[in-house]
């Protein structure tokens, strides 16, 4: 039986931030319509799944861009990667997975259905996952090599760009909102590390000590990267699979205001400082009413690198190109190049949704105009168009 770490404090470290963004989105898939039995059904929709969702998937063209959803308001992602497959997935487990995804697709519903904006939306959304420790994110954030844990978030609003984002916070239990406090509460876009831990305490977000965000399936996932690596550090030791999830959610209101919001705890066993694509507005999430609302996961470096969310948005604005198709040209062209592998929620103003990706992978699901929750989690739902 593994021990569980003692709460610690950490001394203060200098944060740095790579300022080159980020590259990975993938090719769309067949326009998605609700299909099997309901993972959790309810009055305002239902999260769908089965044979004939696996049938349609297996049909889609590969090497061809072609959006996911037509008429979707809002979208969430769990993570890109291969933790869950289908033979190796108990019923409780895939019930799990869904539950949390559509919980968190409710929590965005419930504020667009009083009226609530794009942000505010997003912002719901995200903090269901936070609070779920099946996420890397919040509550279920991946340990560091030296067995902390350090958070990364943002938010961006697509009418005027305006944008929030902390790093490295180890006290916040919901980062996304200390991010949207920065956009609207400071003249900065990110913060990190004990200052904006400081900042989020000062404007009334509770602190949580470090013991918050431990479980033990994170602590095996750093015993496991530990004991693989042999002391050695790359890309190929630094995380169990589903440690490269973040989780993102993206949304437009009423006044088709569109807004995207990225959150999570990094790589398992990665260096205490290091900040990925997450909380970098052009690299893990964008936003822009006139082109798309973007969220990302994946490799960090690789989508940081790439600049992939802002990529994807001027390809739509100079380059002429819809959603899928500039998500393609991210992903399929240009993110081999880069060595890496991830997947985006892409939403534009008219509800045209993608959720391409070259992982085996990606956690996600949306919800459509009359209200139908739609959950993806195996990798036969989603298949790469590579």
């Amino acid at each position: 039986m593994r021990t569980r770490p003692r709460p610690r404090r950490l001394a203060s470290r200098p944060w740095t931030l790579p300022v080159l963004a980020a590259a990975a989105v993938a090719a769309g898939l067949l326009t998605a319509v609700p299909h099997g039995p309901a993972a959790r059904g309810g009055p305002d929709g239902a999260a769908a799944d089965g044979a004939a969702g696996r049938l349609a998937a297996a049909g889609a063209p590969q090497g061809k861009a072609r959006p996911d959803a037509r008429g979707v308001v809002l979208a969430v992602h769990g993570g890109a990667g291969t933790a869950l497959r289908r033979d190796e997935t108990s019923p409780e487990r895939e019930k799990a997975y869904r539950d949390g995804l559509a919980d968190a697709v409710r929590a965005g519903k419930k504020v667009l259905d009083r009226g609530g904006d794009s942000v505010s939306a997003v912002e719901a959304a995200v903090r269901s996952l936070e609070d779920n420790p099946l996420f890397n994110a919040g509550k279920g954030a991946v340990f560091t090599a030296d067995a902390g844990h350090e958070l990364d978030a943002s938010v961006m609003r697509g009418s005027d760009l305006a944008a929030g984002a902390v790093a490295g916070v180890r006290h916040v239990r919901n980062p996304v909102s200390a991010a949207r406090l920065v956009m609207e509460k400071t003249p900065h876009v990110l913060l990190s590390g004990e200052g904006a831990d400081d900042f989020a305490a000062a404007h009334g977000l509770e602190p949580v000590t470090q013991d918050y965000y431990w479980t033990q399936a994170r602590w095996d996932a750093l015993m496991a990267a530990k004991k693989k690596s042999g002391g050695a550090r790359s890309a190929a030791t630094l995380a169990d699979e589903q440690a490269k999830g973040t989780v993102g959610a993206v949304a437009r209101d009423e006044k088709r205001d569109l807004a995207a919001a990225t959150s999570t705890g990094g790589l398992t066993n990665k260096l205490s400082g290091r900040v990925g694509d997450s909380p970098v507005v052009g690299a893990g999430t964008y936003a822009k009413n006139s082109t798309v609302a973007a969220s990302a996961t994946g490799d960090g470096e690789v989508f940081l690198r790439g600049a992939a969310t802002a990529t994807i948005s001027n390809l739509m604005e100079f380059g002429g190109k819809d959603v899928a198709s500039a998500a393609y040209e991210v992903l399929v062209e240009r993110l081999p190049k880069l060595g890496g592998d991830g997947g985006v929620i892409a939403l534009d103003r008219k509800g045209t949704f993608d959720a391409p990706h070259s992982s085996e992978g990606m956690l996600h699901a949306y919800l459509t105009e009359d209200g139908t929750i739609v959950t993806k989690i195996f990798p036969d739902e989603t298949p790469p168009n590579t």
